[in-house]
């Protein structure tokens, strides 16, 4: 079985390329999985790693950033799409556009899978987004609330998900209504959790703690709070620890989030970003009822973070 999933939205990938190895699992619960990047995949190595196991397990490989895979290989990786092993799941992960594209014209002349995952740039595939998240959560929401909910959480996937998945938990009856998530949502157009991030790891600390007390106090989620500060922290530790010549979509971030990041990573080093991440998970588990009281944690967790910003 050969699958390739094309396009340069994160999340929908990620599911995408997770959907396929859960289904290989759920078929062999012994199945093997060889997650790889297309930069350091060598010419053979794809050929050893889907030779026929000696205990008949399956095979699950996944090549992600698929564009940056040589001629070489992409000529072995077309050719052995053309008749897969029987006990093999491969995946391939391209972002689209020119780079590699001799790989996605080949793999598609073959029976392979095809799964398209490009950005949802129309309000309206966003809001279909929405009612896709909250009837996975297994309810409903009326119109007028998900264009609340996109209109308080902005475009992006990620943070559009962790609200729907944080409204179905917390609210009752079978229909998140408009009600539902202004009073989870009040405020959040005007102080986002990543205007507190950027204050917190650009090391303004009267700045984070001002803008951390008005988002609580207008509402904002606390869980979306701490989930802005790790995705920040996390961005910096991804581009910190990536070479100078990476290309955007080797990490799945935007030109404008990557340059971004470079100029909030002046001041810190590895040691404070593995503090300022050690402080954020603390954060989360005290929010999510690990500690009695979540503004303490989060304020606790921005001086960490601030305190952390010149560590080596």
């Amino acid at each position: 079985m050969v699958t390739l999933v094309v396009g340069d939205e994160e999340l929908l990938a990620e599911r995408a390329v997770g959907a396929v190895v859960a289904a290989a699992k759920a078929r062999d619960a012994g199945a093997e999985v060889h997650d790889l990047v297309g930069s350091k995949v060598e010419t053979g190595e794809l050929t050893r790693l889907t030779s026929p196991s000696l205990f008949g397990d399956t095979s699950v490989v996944v090549i992600r950033s698929a564009q940056d895979l040589s001629k070489d290989v992409i000529a072995e990786v077309v050719g052995y799409a053309k008749d897969p092993a029987d006990d093999t799941v491969l995946v391939l992960v391209h972002p689209g556009g020119v780079k590699g594209k001799a790989l996605i014209d080949g793999i598609k002349k073959t029976r392979a899978d095809v799964v398209t995952v490009t950005k949802l740039t129309k309000p309206a595939e966003r809001l279909e987004f929405i009612r896709g998240e909250i009837r996975r959560a297994g309810r409903t929401i009326t119109g007028d609330a998900a264009q609340a909910l996109l209109d308080a959480v902005g475009n992006d996937l990620r943070e559009l998900a962790a609200a729907c998945g944080q409204l179905a938990f917390d609210t009752e009856g079978k229909s998140i209504d408009l009600d539902a998530v202004s009073r989870y949502h009040k405020g959040r157009a005007e102080v986002s959790g990543f205007t507190v991030a950027d204050a917190a790891v650009e090391g303004r600390l009267a700045d984070a703690l001002e803008q951390l007390r008005w988002a609580l106090s207008t509402g904002v989620a606390s869980v979306l709070l701490v989930s802005a500060l790790a995705r920040s922290l996390r961005s910096l530790a991804k581009v910190g620890g990536a070479g100078r010549n990476v290309q955007p979509a080797q990490l799945g971030m935007a030109p404008w989030q990557i340059n971004n990041a470079k100029r909030q990573l002046r001041g810190w080093g590895p040691e404070g970003l593995s503090a300022a991440l050690r402080a954020v998970a603390i954060a989360d588990e005290q929010v999510k009822g690990g500690g009695a009281d979540p503004a303490y944690a989060l304020e606790h967790a921005v001086q960490t973070i601030v305190a952390s910003r010149n560590g080596r």
